[in-house]
C-alpha cells in the first residue's frame, strides 16, 4: 500500500524523492498522510484523499482552493512578506497538467501540498485562542474581499436557512419515522415556525441587494489554524469549503460551536449557556482585521449571526432526527433529537444577550 500511495505522490511536482509515508492528524472527512522525502535540504509533503462523498464535485473544490491560495500568496508578496510557504498553503501541480492539482486514481481523488513543519494546531476555545481565530478568519476574509473571480458553491445551500427550513418542512410532511406526532417534537416545531420568518432575513436581503456574498472559509474551528512555536498564527487551512456566502457563515458558526459552555449534544438543558467572553474575544479579534471592508447592515446584523447559527443547526438535526438519522452519526434514539434541542437552548441564551453583544460591538468600533 505504502508503495502505491508514493506513486501517486510522484505524480506531482515533489522536489526530491518521497521515501515513507504514514498517517497523521485526525480529521474526519479527508484522509491525510505525512509524506517523508530522501534528501535533507528537500521539502516533506502533505498527501490528501479528498471524500469525494462530502464534496461530490472535487473539481470545483480545488478551483477555489487555488484560486484563494494563489491570492493570498499574491496579497503576501505583494505586502513584502517572508517564509510565504508557511503563511499560505502551497498545493502543487501534477506533472501531466500544471494547471492541474488533483489526480485520481482507482475513484478516488488525491491532492498533494507542501507540508508546514513546526507548526501546530490547538483544540481548546479559550479567551486567547477565539481571539487568535478571530483574528486570522478576519484577515482571511479581508485577504479575498478583492478576489477578481467568482468561486463556485462547492456544497450547494450549505447555510441557506430557507432552504433547511423547506428540507424540515418536507419531512414534517412526509413523516417517514412516525416522529413528528411526538410532543417534544411538536413543542420544538412551534418554537422553529415562531422565529422562521426572522431567521430567513439574509436571503430576503441577499435578493434585495443590500447584502453582499463574500468569499468565506464556512468552517471557522479552532483547529482549522497552523500556529508557531511563538503562538502566533501562521495560515487558515482546511480549505474544503471555501465558497461565496454572508460573512454570517463565518462569524456565527465559530461562536455556534466555541461560545457554547457544554458539547452540542449535552442532554443536560440547564447547563447549556452562551459563554459571553468568547465572544467578545472572538468579536474583538474579528472586527481589528475584517472591520476594513464590512459594510454598516453586516456589522449591524453580526448580533442576528450569533443567533442564526444555533436556530439553523437545530432546524437541521431535527430534521435528521424526523428522517430516521441519516446524516449525523447517532448513539441512542433520542441523539439527534438532543441535538437539536441543545443548539435552541443556546439560541435561547443568546437572545438574552442580544442588547449585550449589540453594545460590545458598537464599543469595538469605536476604540
Amino acid at each position: 500500500m505504502e508503495q502505491k500511495l508514493l506513486e501517486i505522490v510522484s505524480q506531482f511536482e515533489v522536489v526530491g524523492t518521497p521515501a515513507s509515508i504514514q498517517p497523521v492528524g485526525d480529521g474526519l472527512i479527508n484522509d491525510t498522510l505525512l509524506v517523508k522525502t530522501a534528501e535533507a535540504d528537500a521539502p516533506d509533503y502533505i498527501l490528501q484523499r479528498v471524500n469525494h462523498v462530502v464534496f461530490p464535485d472535487v473539481e470545483k473544490v480545488m478551483k477555489n482552493i487555488i484560486a484563494v491560495t494563489h491570492h493570498i500568496r499574491r496579497k503576501l508578496e505583494a505586502a513584502g512578506e517572508t517564509d510565504i510557504d508557511r503563511k499560505v498553503l502551497h498545493f502543487l501541480p501534477t506533472k501531466a497538467d500544471a494547471e492541474r492539482y488533483h489526480v485520481v486514481v482507482e475513484g478516488e481523488y488525491w491532492r498533494v501540498m507542501l507540508y508546514i513543519d513546526n507548526a501546530i494546531t490547538k483544540e481548546a476555545v479559550n479567551p486567547a485562542s477565539s481571539r487568535a481565530a478571530g483574528e486570522a478568519f478576519g484577515r482571511f476574509q479581508a485577504m479575498l474581499a478583492d478576489i477578481p473571480v467568482k468561486l463556485e458553491e462547492t456544497i450547494e445551500n450549505f447555510h441557506n436557512m430557507e432552504f433547511r427550513l423547506q428540507q424540515l418542512r418536507e419531512v414534517i410532511a412526509a413523516d417517514p419515522t412516525g416522529r413528528v406526532g411526538e410532543e417534544q417534537v411538536q413543542n420544538l416545531l412551534r418554537e422553529i415556525n415562531a422565529r422562521a420568518e426572522y431567521m430567513c432575513k439574509a436571503e430576503r436581503m441577499g435578493r434585495e441587494g443590500v447584502l453582499p456574498k463574500r468569499v468565506c472559509h464556512c468552517d471557522t474551528k479552532v483547529n482549522n489554524m497552523l500556529f508557531d512555536a511563538d503562538d502566533k498564527v501562521l495560515c487558515v487551512i482546511d480549505l474544503d469549503t471555501v465558497m461565496p456566502n454572508f460573512i454570517f457563515s463565518d462569524y456565527g458558526d465559530f461562536l455556534r460551536s466555541g461560545a457554547n459552555k457544554v458539547a452540542e449534544d449535552c442532554p443536560d438543558m440547564d447547563a447549556v449557556a452562551f459563554n459571553t467572553e468568547i465572544f467578545e474575544a472572538f468579536t474583538e479579534g474579528y472586527l481589528s482585521t475584517a472591520r476594513q471592508f464590512l459594510t454598516k447592515v453586516e456589522i449591524e446584523n453580526l448580533p442576528y449571526a450569533v443567533k442564526l447559527f444555533p436556530y439553523m443547526l437545530c432546524v437541521r438535526f431535527l430534521w435528521d432526527y424526523l428522517s430516521g438519522d441519516k446524516y449525523w452519526k447517532c448513539h441512542y434514539r433520542e441523539h439527534n433529537f438532543v441535538r437539536a434541542n441543545n443548539q435552541f437552548h443556546l439560541l435561547l441564551s443568546i437572545e438574552q444577550h442580544e442588547a449585550e453583544m449589540e453594545a460590545f460591538i458598537q464599543k469595538q468600533l469605536k476604540a
